[in-house]
This record gives structure tokens, sequence and C-alpha cells, in this order.
């Protein structure tokens, strides 16, 4: 590996091996605003406010929004190796014994926890060490990784390669701890400052961050949610519908790639118009899905009402859009009924088209909103795993 004045240098270790010692925010000389660059900033601004105007008036947006993190949660452990699908997600959020693959699962939900976590200490805190350091102690609370001390920067040296290889085998390694905790107290200090477009900044700080490399564990993960925190931070966004996991999944290779350009080459501009690229096609896609969602909900009501659905029936409809794999238990406790009035409600939505039984059994079922569901159900196929070696 070589690299770049403007991102770096190589500093021989003590113990034989070359770290990366990442230059300050922002890069000297600055982003150079060229013809292409500008375009891809304003198409991705253009895209983030039609989001954003979607967002504000779908109803009850939180609970369309719980796919969407779910949705992301999964796209972006996947990236790190993880397989598992959707419907394991939600079975497991339904009952946490099903028969599904827990460690996998687990990632994913943490996901969700670590994002919502992230989400409310903005009420409190500025984006800051401190905040990341509390959303990676949530990510890895649980399951794989918990053993990689949550919350904490680390004290050891870390590095990037195959599944397996040693430190002399490493594509990349990280700064030593001494100096990554001066980097990310340099990180911290960038994101204070107002200087550059707000789609800048946060690209400029992704990459800085997975540079870094602070954890033993979840940086890529970490690294993510570190974009959606931003872009809310900074009322880019409302809610935290925009995730980039989809586009990265699908260009992995191309990602990382990226990433190591900045590094050797110290491209940033060839960065910033990829990670535009994704910030606009994710806010296209999540946009699509929004409209899909509400001209969904529309169909849906009429078809129960067409059947004679009373308000319970649509509160059902509502509460799908959180939880959309559903048991008569889930039902009785979620809008307080009986459950004889559950099981009705619930065979008046199969009846009406909307839920699936899924066990075909006469205990215990399990009803599935399928065309809620397909809307998330894109780039989900197993990818290899690139974790971090510690």
């Amino acid at each position: 590996m070589k690299a770049h004045p403007r991102s770096g240098r190589l500093v021989q270790q003590i113990d034989g091996y070359r770290a990366f010692e990442p230059s300050p925010l922002p890069p000297q000389p600055p982003v150079a605003y060229e013809q292409v660059l500008v375009a891809r900033l304003s198409a991705a601004d253009t895209a983030i406010g039609r989001l954003d105007g979607l967002a504000r008036v779908l109803p009850d947006a939180d609970l369309f929004l719980a796919m969407y993190v779910r949705h992301e949660a999964l796209l972006s452990s996947r990236i790190e190796g993880t397989d598992c699908s959707l419907d394991d997600v939600l079975a497991f959020e339904l009952d946490e014994a099903a028969p599904v693959p827990e460690l996998d699962v687990r990632e994913v939900v943490n996901y969700v926890g670590a994002l919502s976590r992230g989400i409310e200490l903005l009420g409190e805190l500025p984006l800051c060490n401190r905040l990341l350091r509390e959303v990676h102690g949530t990510l890895l609370r649980s399951g794989r990784g918990s053993d990689k001390t949550p919350g904490e920067f680390r004290r050891t040296q870390n590095w990037i390669g195959p599944q397996g290889c040693s430190l002399a085998g490493a594509t990349y390694v990280p700064p030593p701890p001494l100096v990554m905790e001066q980097a990310m107290t340099d990180l911290e200090s960038f994101l204070h400052e107002i200087t550059h477009p707000v789609l800048i900044t946060v690209g400029l700080a992704h990459a800085q961050f997975e540079t870094i490399h602070p954890f033993l564990d979840g940086n890529g993960r970490t690294g993510r949610l570190l974009v959606s925190l931003l872009l809310h931070e900074r009322n880019e966004l409302q809610k935290p519908v925009l995730h980039i996991s989809a586009y990265l999944n699908r260009r992995r290779t191309t990602y990382f790639d990226h990433l190591m350009t900045v590094r050797e080459d110290g491209d940033w501009e060839g960065w910033l118009t990829f990670f535009l690229e994704a910030v606009r096609d994710a806010a296209d896609d999540a946009a699509r899905t929004a409209s899909a969602i509400h001209l969904l909900r529309e169909t849906d009501r009429a078809r129960l009402s067409a059947r004679g659905g009373a308000q319970n029936d649509l509160r059902l409809l509502d509460a799908l859009y959180g939880q959309p794999l559903v048991n008569a238990g889930w039902v009785g406790r979620t809008l307080d009924v009986a459950p004889t009035t559950a099981i009705r409600l619930l065979d008046r939505a199969v009846d009406a088209g909307v839920l699936r039984e899924t066990t075909g059994q006469r205990r215990n079922r399990v009803y599935r909103y399928d065309r809620y569901i397909s809307l998330f159900e894109t780039e989900t196929g197993p990818i290899a795993s690139d974790r971090t070696v510690d």
C-alpha cells in the first residue's frame, strides 16, 4: 500500500508493520468543485429534498420508518457478512423463540436499536465521539462482537484483510491507538464546523471514519449509521429514512476501492462523486417506496371498508406498517382487544386479501402482510464476509 499526503501517511511501527495515519479534515488542497461533482451534489440535494417532503406527509411516519430502518439494518449488516432475511428479523421480533439464525438476527436488531439510540441522543448532544461510542455500545451489546469492547475505542492495533489473515497480510492497517484517538478528536472538531455543503461534510466524515477504524469491530456499520445521524442532525431529513447500504451492497467492491483510492491517491473528489450518487440513488428509491406505501395503504383501507371493516380493522392495518408479521397474541396486545376479537380481525384481513396466513395450522397461526414486505425485499442475497481482523 502507498499513501498520499492529501489523505495521510504510512508510518513504520516498532513491530515492523506500517500503519496509515490520516491527515485531519478538510482535505488540503480543498475539495475541487468541478462540473461532475457539482452536478452530483445538486442531484443528491434535490432527491433528499423530495424524500423529506414525502416523509413529512406520510401518515404515521414512525410506523413506516420502522421498516425502512430494519431494511437498512439488514443490508448494512450483510455488507459485513451477516446472512439472514427480513422475514427472519420480523419473526424474531414477534417471537424470540422463532427458528431463525439468532446471531445474525441479533446483529440486525442491534443495528435498529443503535440508530434509535443515536436519534435519541441527538436530542441532548451534538454528533460527537461520546455519541458514537454509545451508538457502538448498542450495536454490539449482544451476539457477535459483544466481546470486542462495545462502546470503547480500541486499545490495540486492528487491520483489514481477507478472513483469517494476519497483520502481515493485511490489505489496510488503520492508525495505532494513540494516533487513532487524536484522529477521532480531529474528526469531532470537523463535524462541528459549518464550512462545507452538508452532503460533502457527510461524505468526507464517513470516509475518514472508515479510515480511522476506531473500534475493534462494527466500524462499517457504525460508519453507515454516522451518515444517517448526520443527515438527521443537520435537518436534511426530519426522519432518518435515507440509507445508502442498498447502493453500497450492489457496488461493494467499488465502495472499498474508492476508500482505498482516497488513502493511496488523495482522490477525495472521486470518492465524493461516488458517495453523492449513492445518496441520490437511495433517496430516489426511498421516495418511490414511500409513494408505494401511501398507495398501498389507501388501497387496503378500501379493501377492508368494502368488507365492512370498522375502526379496529383500520387500526390493525395501520399497526401492520410497523410489524407486518403478526399473530393473534400480538394483535390482542397491540390493539387491546380480546383474543376472539383479534382472531376475527385477522380473518377479515385475510378475506379482504390484505394478510396471508403462513402456517396452515389451526393453532399458533402467523399472518404476513405480503404486499408491504415485498416493497423491502430487495438486495437481500448473501455476500462474502470481509470482517475486520483484530
